[in-house]
């Protein structure tokens, strides 16, 4: 089933706080209680949902333990999902450390560097293997996303030899714009644009609340 982009993207999100809402042992919650934790308006939560079918009932609200079995099996939860980074620098090393420790599903199987005082070592119980050797690794162990921490300058060389292996998905950390064929999809995230737009609001627009305030009554008019 096809649903919106902004949609899948915020599946995640929903599936963390329900996942918390289950630990605490809460058994049900209102779209208005998803809304003020996630920060999304209610509309859109309902919205949203209903790309998947009755998930809750008026005057109810939404089954926790339904929920969170839902997404998890929509979201592929039950399924370890191996994950490769390339680049072992500063912020490479940081994801190591981390692995996604709390989500289970996805681990980061392996890292590629060209440090030879790295490879073949182990950060975090990662092996970092030769990046000349990444083809073979990545289509033997079949990784399917990669996190690309490298130096800009390489980044579309590393890229393009993606294109010879089972990798679908790229997490680019790079300020570089990649070119990928069709059936790799990359995913920019630039710490650098994303610092400077957040400085660019902390000084034209100090008050987070009548900010939001505004798009509301503008979106209403």
């Amino acid at each position: 089933m096809k649903i919106p982009q902004a949609t899948a993207k915020r599946l995640p999100l929903y599936y963390r706080f329900i996942k918390n809402l289950h630990a605490s042992g809460k058994q049900r919650v209102s779209s208005a209680e998803l809304s003020e934790a996630v920060k999304v308006d209610s509309a859109t939560i309902r919205r949203d949902f209903s790309y998947f079918g009755a998930l809750g009932k008026k005057g109810y609200g939404y089954n926790v333990n339904y929920l969170l079995s839902f997404f998890a099996k929509t979201l592929d939860q039950h399924e370890v999902t191996k994950v490769a980074l390339i680049g072992v620098g500063n912020l490479g090393t940081a994801f190591l450390n981390y692995n996604f420790l709390k989500n289970n599903s996805t681990q980061i199987a392996m890292g590629f560097d060209v440090d030879s005082e790295k490879i073949g070592t182990t950060i975090s119980d990662v092996p970092i293997y030769d990046l000349a050797d990444m083809e073979e690794h990545l289509n033997e162990e079949e990784v399917s996303a990669v996190i690309l921490t490298v130096p800009a300058t390489v980044a579309q060389q590393v890229t393009d030899r993606l294109e010879k292996t089972s990798v679908k998905g790229i997490l680019n950390f790079t300020p570089a714009r990649l070119s990928v064929p069709p059936a790799i999809r990359v995913h920019h995230i630039d710490l650098a644009v994303e610092l400077q737009s957040l400085i660019y609001f902390l000084k034209n627009y100090p008050n987070p609340d009548t900010e939001n305030s505004q798009e509301t009554n503008d979106v209403d008019r």
